[in-house]
């Protein structure tokens, strides 16, 4: 890796760097793969999942747990052979090394956290409206209760947050017990002979689409639910044994998750109907409303903003440091690589991400619209993973590694193929909301060159521990 040198800084390709510590063994990572799944999507988009496709809400999750699994297969191969702290953008660099795709692929993956903190944000203000009881215009208050919170999650992000694995356990024990509770109130429910669950049989019906293309839709925004596994790749260097032990974590967690979701599903629509479950933003608290009516609504409320305000942070977090990052290779303009003198943080970088958060909650606003994007750029990202797992077939590594039957990758790069195109009846914002998101990227990537090229800079060779990041935290 070339020298790079921004400021006062020189990274230096041969210079010895101590090692992360490998303390996560088997369950650690189990529960940051189920942390990092469990959030938001299933919080917030249950019901426009029911009002697609009607009582069989759980059939979308279900699909959208199978294309996940296929992915899962080829993201292990890739992190059992190159177990370093990094993610897409390292897989494509060593698949094609075209520096530019490089940067698509990881401004993509930027993006995608922005768009699901937006989402998050979003969330996080139905919920607290919907919990106390503040009766918030649906419309412009919501949005203002989020852009107030986006602004909180900013400055947090400026004083300087540290993950630890401790906090993701906390975090992880009051995302599942929020969705426990849903499940136990259903089956309480259902087994006092309330509800309806011959519901979740049956289908909704449109003249303007079969049943088919429906549960193809409504996939569109369940795998939104289903994304984060993905994160767990960059917590390869601090795994004991990450080549021996992934496998089976990460499909451990995948199927736990899974479960969970469908098991969600069913309690939902047995109490609600698809109907009213699609209404709003707030679906799982209308179940404990049904389900348990003396049930304090603020404590289940209190859990749901506590682990989709956790997602935003996070995400946050990851896109500010992925900007970062970019600037200091020298590929996205340098004022981005500025970091505050006392704070220490990507000041900069996080005023810019913010700002993005900003625009979409107030001039995109709708969950549906926000998630859905998260998930299709995020089937981009996977069809090109998907991809670089075949063409590094070509290239050996010194220990053994897990390797995915070549069908499976195929079959991943086609259906993430097939679900990001618009033939699903994904709605067409979602694709001007990609699209202005990559062309302000390709648009800062030119402006680069153009310094570059005045100033005699060139871009280095991608940094893969500032260019890996995180995906988004759902």
């Amino acid at each position: 890796m070339a020298d790079v040198t921004s400021g006062s800084d020189t990274v230096s390709g041969t210079a010895i760097e101590p090692s992360l510590h490998r303390v996560m063994g088997p369950w650690l990572l189990l529960l940051f793969i189920v942390g990092d799944i469990l959030g938001t999507g299933i919080y917030a988009l249950t019901g426009q999942v029911a009002k697609q496709v009607g009582g069989v809400v759980w059939l979308p999750f279900l699909v959208a747990f199978v294309v996940a699994v296929v992915t899962a297969f080829s993201y292990l191969e890739l992190v059992t052979k190159y177990p370093k702290a990094a993610g897409a953008a390292l897989y494509t660099h060593k698949a094609f090394g075209i520096h530019f795709i490089t940067f698509i692929v990881a401004f993509t993956v930027m993006c995608s956290g922005i768009t699901s903190a937006s989402t998050a944000s979003r969330a996080f203000a139905a919920n607290l409206s919907g919990a106390f009881q503040l009766n918030l215009e649906t419309g412009i208050g919501i949005s203002l209760v989020a852009l107030a919170f986006m602004a909180v999650v900013a400055a947090v992000n400026f004083r300087g947050v540290g993950e630890s694995v401790k906090a993701n356990v906390v975090l992880t024990m009051v995302e599942l017990t929020g969705l426990l509770i849903i499940i136990f109130i259903g089956l309480w429910a259902i087994a006092g002979g309330q509800g309806d669950v011959s519901r979740i049989t049956q289908f909704a019906t449109s003249p303007d689409s079969s049943v088919f293309w429906s549960v193809m839709a409504a996939t569109t925004l369940a795998f939104f639910a289903m994304v984060g596994f993905e994160d767990s790749v960059n917590m390869a260097e601090e795994c004991k044994n990450p080549s021996g032990i992934f496998p089976k974590v990460l499909l451990a967690g995948l199927f736990i998750t899974g479960a969970i979701y469908v098991l969600v599903s069913i309690s939902a629509i047995t109490l609600v109907s698809p109907a009213d479950l699609g209404e709003g933003e707030t679906p799982l608290l209308k179940v404990v409303q049904a389900g348990a009516p003396n049930f304090p609504l603020w404590i289940f409320g209190f859990i749901t903003m506590f682990a989709v305000a956790n997602s935003a942070l996070i995400n946050m977090l990851m896109a500010s440091r992925l900007v970062y990052g970019m600037s200091r290779e020298h590929v996205l303009p340098p004022l981005f690589g500025k970091v505050h003198p006392t704070r220490r943080t990507p000041y900069l970088a996080i005023a810019f991400t913010t700002l993005l958060a900003f625009a979409l909650i107030m001039f995109v606003g709708e969950v549906p619209a926000l998630g859905g994007t998260t998930a299709l750029l995020l089937l981009f990202v996977f069809t090109v993973v998907n991809i670089a797992v075949l063409v590094l077939r070509r290239e050996r590594v010194d220990h053994t590694h897990f390797r995915t039957p070549t069908f499976l990758p195929v079959l991943g790069a086609i259906s993430c193929a097939f679900f990001a195109g618009p033939w699903t009846g994904r709605d067409s914002v979602q694709y001007k909301i990609a699209g202005i998101l990559i062309g302000i990227g390709i648009a800062l990537w030119v402006v680069t060159i153009l310094v570059n090229r005045a100033t005699g800079v060139e871009p280095a060779e991608p940094d893969m521990e500032s260019l890996g990041g995180d995906g988004p935290v759902n």
